[in-house]
């Protein structure tokens, strides 16, 4: 009995290893994706953008870039993507968490314009409810996309390697 507890332990060790490594290696691409939004939503609010745009913008800007890294770094995808097992859910994962952002963002926008703040201050507290957003749902965005979009519960047909 103690020789199958012993070699359960080592796989069991190496997967939870491995899935450490794999949400560390996603909240790095999250935080990549999230300086590159940064720098969209903050320059737009900046030069007088609406929060909504603003926010839009911003998500798109970082889905993108999480999508291409992600789906190669953190699950080890490569060719190109299959839209129906991989893009779409991707999108609908990923969707939830900008409209949430997006939501909050145009929320704060409206209620903070009634309070007559300087534009600095307006601009600093849209973006922490746009930052607020990404931090409510990144567990469940990491969960979704490594059980359903790219991980274990993920169709196991390769992506395809053609141009075309």
């Amino acid at each position: 009995m103690t020789t199958v507890t012993n070699a359960v332990r080592p796989r069991t060790a190496e997967k939870t290893r491995r899935g450490w490594a794999r949400l560390a290696r996603a909240a790095t691409t999250s935080v990549a994706a999230t300086v590159l939004s940064q720098v969209v939503l903050l320059a737009v609010l900046a030069t007088g953008g609406v929060p909504a745009l603003a926010s839009t913008l911003a998500w798109a800007a970082g889905a993108v870039l999480n999508f291409l890294v992600t789906r190669r770094w953190v699950w080890g995808r490569t060719g190109r993507p299959r839209v129906r097992r991989e893009l779409l859910p991707y999108l609908a994962v990923i969707g939830l968490g900008g409209l949430i952002s997006i939501g909050l963002t145009t929320l704060a926008g409206s209620l903070l314009t009634r309070a007559d703040l300087p534009h600095f201050w307006w601009v600093v507290l849209v973006d922490g409810a746009y930052i607020a957003g990404y931090a409510l749902v990144f567990a469940v965005k990491f969960t979704l996309l490594d059980r359903v979009v790219f991980g274990r519960g993920a169709a196991r047909i390769p992506a395809t390697t053609s141009r075309s």
